[in-house]
């Protein structure tokens, strides 16, 4: 497109297509008369809205230098309200990652639809210098003993802790202590020497026998020959006493 010296008129607006071309024709027209082979634009600045453009040329050498003033556009119309977002119910902190000295601190952030999840990177600080052995402290208290306060019981494979106080005269410790994992079952040991008998035992032994008939009185009768009705009942009247007394 050949360069046009009246485009673009005061207060015009810009076409991006005209405009490249007329910036195309000057670069042409002058490399033909001058021997110009480059063009650089130099600044670019925004003027307030409704400002007429301007533009600004300079040779330098074999180069064409540019400066552009141009107009910011009119303020579009405001967009459509977006959809309401997800619930929001809290910020958690999933991890806090301690960093070398002098890496650039980190802070990732995700969304699960519910929470906001936060991940950080915090460098920790550069080692300080050796400043030398300091005054010697004051005299400390005076020490007594150290007396154990507690020793707890932990479950197999938490880490064993440790807590110490002072009160002045005695140091105070506090232990916790893992108790150690089941241990397999052991083999069959071997047969042991016969035990006791158990009162069950015992009795189950003595429901089988007869019991004591030393409640049952003698007879104490001499028999007539031959023996009367009368003697013979009473002889049999004493055997089911004496069997009633041997029952259990």
């Amino acid at each position: 497109m050949p360069f046009d010296p009246a485009w673009p008129k005061n207060g015009q607006n810009i076409d991006a297509d005209r405009f490249r071309g007329q910036f195309a024709g000057i670069i042409d027209l002058i490399g033909n008369s001058t021997g110009i082979n480059a063009a650089q634009v130099d600044s670019t600045d925004t003027l307030p809205q409704g400002t007429p453009a301007n533009a600004s040329v300079a040779v330098v050498g074999n180069t064409l230098h540019f400066t552009f003033q141009i107009p910011q556009g009119q303020e579009g119309l405001p967009g459509l309200v977006g959809p309401a977002g997800p619930a929001f119910a809290q910020a958690v902190v999933d991890s806090v990652t301690t960093l070398n000295p002098g890496d650039a601190a980190t802070v990732g952030v995700s969304f699960d639809g519910t929470n906001v999840r936060f991940t950080f990177g915090i460098p920790r600080g550069n080692d300080g210098s050796d400043g030398g052995q300091g005054p010697q402290g004051a005299q400390g208290p005076p020490f007594a003993q150290a007396v154990v306060d507690s020793v707890t019981t932990l479950n197999p494979g938490d880490n064993a802790t440790v807590q110490t106080s002072f009160d002045g005269s005695n140091v105070h410790l506090q232990f916790g202590i893992p108790r150690g994992f089941p241990g397999n079952d052991g083999g069959s040991g071997p047969q042991g020497s016969p035990g006791e008998v158990s009162n069950a035992q015992l009795n189950s032994a003595v429901n089988g026998t007869s019991n004591n008939s030393n409640a049952v009185s003698m007879l104490g009768m001499t028999v007539s020959d031959p023996p009367t009705q009368g003697e013979m009942q009473a002889i049999a009247s004493k055997l089911d006493e004496l069997i009633l007394a041997l029952r259990r």
